[in-house]
């Protein structure tokens, strides 16, 4: 009896020490990722505008555009929320308004339209491959991926489809690959905002026709696109 109770005493005591020994531990590091990137998708919905319209060319309803895509993030300072970005994605426009397109052979002419009620449907479309060029500033840590942001920059895009579709009393007309589109296409956007919901501008810098004339006026129409954007890692 008096030896089991030595055995008992002596593995209470290494016991007690142990528990004493892990408590006076260093709790564990945690690991955090001080490299990361903000690697993106977007997507994007735009109202279209077009500027530097002709005479009597108007836009009568709302032309809306979607856009989608991948941004790689490449910061440029130690606390990472400066950074460039670039990648690629897609931008689908539509553009609703009163100029007339006809085409007769490989020639194609344009009028005007006098009023909204000589069409129940007028507009042309363009499905554009987007390659962006931005500078990033925001708030984001390593710890949180809820941040204002404020990113802006250039966008280079390239023509690879368009179509234009009317209806009116004389008939249905489609129209697709106009030669007088510019298939190279750029301008300057910003995007603003907190977390996924951000504020979008886009104003092109070159016109949408390359060579186009309506009443022997040249097309030289810009576009102008407000809308929201969301960004998702």
């Amino acid at each position: 009896m008096r030896q089991l109770l030595c055995i008992i005493a002596v593995v209470s005591f290494f016991n007690v020490v142990a528990q004493e020994e892990l408590k006076s531990l260093p709790a564990p590091m945690v690991a955090v990722d001080s490299l990361y990137r903000e690697d993106q998708f977007y997507f994007g919905f735009t109202f279209n505008n077009l500027k530097n319209k002709p005479a009597d060319l108007t836009q009568n309803k709302f032309s809306t555009g979607f856009s989608a895509g991948f941004l790689r993030d490449m910061p440029v300072n130690k606390k990472r929320n400066v950074a460039l970005a670039t990648g690629i994605g897609f931008t689908y426009n539509n553009f609703i308004q009163n100029l007339d397109i006809e085409q007769n052979g490989q020639e194609i002419s344009y009028a005007l339209f006098a009023s909204t009620s000589d069409y129940s449907k007028n507009r042309f479309s363009q499905l554009l491959v987007d390659v962006p060029l931005e500078f990033r500033w925001r708030t984001s840590t390593y710890e949180s991926y809820k941040f204002w942001r404020i990113y802006g920059g250039v966008k280079f895009s390239y023509l690879i489809y368009d179509r234009y579709i009317s209806e009116s009393a004389d008939g249905r007309t489609i129209i697709t690959r106009n030669k007088d589109f510019e298939t190279l296409q750029y301008g300057i956007y910003a995007a603003t905002g907190y977390n996924t919901f951000n504020v979008y501008v886009y104003y092109g810098l070159n016109g949408i026709f390359k060579s186009a004339k309506v009443n022997n006026q040249n097309i030289d129409m810009n576009a102008f696109n407000v809308g929201v954007i969301f960004y998702i890692l």
